[in-house]
């Protein structure tokens, strides 16, 4: 039997330091990215699904989020200042993303490969779903933005306005973003002692 190269790049995503042009007081790489916007789309369509009429599949928008950076396995983390800056530049690296993200679908048995496809490769993610796994990702984002300002780092100053706009239109289209901000961002930045008092 042919050996698939899919689970050794995947184990690789913690190699991958995320924020890479910018002073972080906190390390963070795309392996730990991945599972908190996994946690977040979990929480995100719970949400939509009980509160706002919504049926989608909370484990699915998990494991599309676990799955939404593979392309970074072969061309790591870029800046998404660096990424959006320029419409030919973001239409040409959209095209790498493709193919990096094919690439790792064909590293994948082929006999099981169909039930991947629509997971890795961001252009065939059920939009709904997609839609989703955007607003993780970027209260992820958020929620690292914050940590990093707590402790002074004006560097996410600017990332921090950039989020909180393009927060404020998709809490226009998905409600449970806006329900997500108003009962659990705040203690993603309390102390240890601060937790513990909340859970008495």
């Amino acid at each position: 039997m042919k050996q698939s190269a899919f689970l050794a790049w995947t184990t690789r995503m913690p190699l991958i330091q995320r924020w890479g042009l910018m002073h972080t007081f906190q390390p963070e790489n795309v392996s730990e990215h991945s599972h908190q916007v996994a946690v977040i789309a979990h929480l995100l369509t719970v949400i939509k699904n009980k509160k706002f009429k919504g049926n989608l599949l909370p484990e699915k928008a998990a494991t599309i989020a676990i799955y939404h950076e593979i392309s970074e396995t072969k061309l790591q983390d870029l800046s998404s200042k660096v990424k959006y800056h320029n419409p030919e530049f973001t239409k040409e690296y959209k095209k790498l993303e493709m193919i990096a993200e094919k690439e790792c679908l064909e590293t994948i048995p082929e006999d099981i490969r169909g039930e991947f496809e629509a997971l890795l490769v961001q252009d065939k993610v059920d939009p709904e779903y997609k839609d989703i796994v955007k607003a993780a990702d970027l209260l992820a984002a958020l929620i690292k933005t914050n940590n990093e300002l707590r402790f002074h780092n004006d560097e996410f100053k600017n990332v921090k306005e950039n989020l909180d706009n393009k927060l404020a239109k998709i809490k226009r289209k998905l409600p449970e973003v806006g329900y997500f901000m108003d009962i659990f961002l705040a203690s993603c930045t309390s102390t240890v002692d601060k937790l513990s008092d909340m859970d008495n």
